[in-house]
């Protein structure tokens, strides 16, 4: 008996872990929050023809009207499969389509919430996205026009304009970064489009990256969220918005528990700009950048796979006249930590255009501090023509047998083989051995070898020196950029015998 209290008592909580306890009731709570919380209709004119049914518009992925006409088209017939879902798409109320080919309308139903007493109301972009009307309900029933104050499709974020008799009731944004996982929150929304209904539950994770969008990080929780509830507001026990409720992960369409949410501390920037300026303002540094692996790491000298590593820069951008170079790896922006790859894209955008700012990078073994004056982010166009890359290479060639792969010179024959740019320069794999290190490093024919080792390389023989300078230094790997049809990427290749 003695053992077997012993070993009990090995799996109690640690001295001073306790959960504070359950709230008694959260009426109070949501009685004061509800009359804030709003009901969103987006009403969308859409053409039929005759004689060959309604025709299908192009909506922009997770438009509340995509769904509707793709179960129309499949006679309703199934369910949804596993996998995030960012519409309200089974809240589209609309008519059949009468046969005589009539234009008519389509209805998607959602949530928002009010941010000043004015009639600033916040919601999801995709809940409106595409609408030619907007109405918004509020609790006692009172329905008015909104007009579109400004959206953005990044974030899915969008703010709306009412215009009432006397002042509304409103809530604030909170501070979503002073959340933790297992605090209590409550999601108000239009589940359905039942109305105004309350659900309880706590933060289940945070950071989550759902692929929706390139500044993913939102909060999980398990407070039941549905369609319908998109754009209402995720609060904490003090009555703050710390959440913006826009997907859920589910395998039936309805809530499993697991929701996810935009956090307020992004979710209030943006409604900020779009307040102000009608479209967001993101701040922009102009590079290209990749995760800095564990072998990465090992090659630059790193202690640890942190920061995000420069695979290029963008001629005249922030980061260019920063003097930010390929292969520097960004640990630090402006003070914030980067602890993988992914954040720095978030924090650049919420940096406001025009300030100055320090970069704490890694380059040849050493620390350095750079000023970056950020800039407003290009459109995407514009963008886009900016880092579209040169087409990469490969033929006379030398054998690195112990990498499995072929290396050549650029030579006229390779340039018009593989489509290389007349100013490219670097070494051309002409060939990959099948399950050699190279392929599972995913290089192929016609990659281009720009640099081994932070140093530009001409001639295959340059490689072979390098490689050997890393060996009698006892590297283990050593990092090569890589230029292929997608683009410049960094990929460690290990420090074989001599070849």
């Amino acid at each position: 008996m003695r053992r077997l209290l012993l070993g009990l008592a090995c799996v109690c909580a640690p001295t001073g872990l306790f959960a504070r306890g359950v709230p008694d009731s959260f009426a109070d709570l949501a009685a004061g929050l509800l009359p804030a919380v709003v009901n969103i209709s987006s009403t969308q004119n859409v053409a039929a023809t005759a004689d060959k049914g309604p025709e299908m518009p192009v909506f922009p992925p997770g438009s509340p009207f995509e769904q509707f006409f793709h179960d129309f088209m499949n006679r309703h017939g199934g369910g949804h499969g596993g996998g995030t879902d960012n519409g309200d798409n089974d809240d589209d109320q609309g008519d059949t389509p009468p046969p005589d080919g009539h234009p008519h309308k389509m209805q998607s139903l959602g949530s928002g919430f009010i941010v000043d007493p004015s009639g600033i109301i916040v919601t999801n972009n995709h809940v409106i996205e595409g609408a030619d009307e907007i109405s918004v309900t509020l609790q006692d029933n009172t329905t008015l026009k909104a007009t579109l104050i400004g959206h953005d499709d990044r974030t899915d974020i969008a703010v709306l304009q009412v215009h009432p008799d006397k002042p509304l009731p409103a809530v604030h944004f909170g501070d979503s970064d002073k959340t933790r996982v297992g605090d209590w929150v409550l999601a108000i929304g239009n589940p359905f489009g039942l109305g105004g209904s309350v659900t309880a539950g706590i933060v289940s994770a945070r950071g989550r990256d759902i692929q929706q969008g390139p500044y993913d990080d939102f909060i999980q929780t398990d407070a039941a969220i549905n369609r319908g509830n998109s754009g209402g507001p995720l609060f904490d026990m003090n009555g703050d918005v710390v959440g913006i409720n826009t997907a859920i992960y589910s395998p039936s369409g309805g809530s499993i528990g697991i929701g996810f949410s935009i956090p307020s501390d992004e979710a209030k920037n943006v409604v900020e700009q779009l307040r102000q300026f009608g479209r967001p303002r993101r701040g922009w540094l102009g590079v290209r950048i990749q995760q800095v692996t564990p072998d990465i790491a090992e090659s630059l000298g790193l202690k640890g796979a942190d920061g995000a590593l420069i695979a290029g820069v963008t001629t005249g951008g922030p980061a260019d006249r920063a003097h930010i170079q390929n292969g520097d790896v960004i640990l630090e922006f402006n003070g914030q930590k980067l602890k993988e790859m992914r954040t720095l894209p978030r924090v650049v955008a919420e940096t406001a255009v025009d300030k100055q700012v320090p970069v704490e990078i890694w380059r040849a073994g050493h620390l350095q501090t750079l000023q970056v004056t950020v800039a407003e982010m290009p459109d995407e166009e514009k963008q886009a023509k900016a880092d579209t890359p040169h087409k990469p290479a490969a033929n006379p060639a030398t054998d690195f047998a112990g990498l499995g792969l072929k290396l050549s010179p650029i030579t006229d024959e390779l340039r018009s083989k593989y489509h290389i740019d007349a100013q490219q320069k670097g070494i051309v794999v002409t060939d990959v051995l099948q399950d050699g290190v190279a392929a599972t490093r995913g290089m192929k024919p016609g990659d281009v070898i720009v640099e081994v080792a932070q140093q530009s390389v001409a001639a295959p023989a340059d490689m072979q020196r390098l490689l050997e300078e890393a060996r009698t230094k006892n590297k283990k790997t050593v990092l090569v950029l890589v230029q292929g049809t997608d683009g410049f990427r960094y990929t460690p290749l290990p420090v074989t015998r001599k070849q």
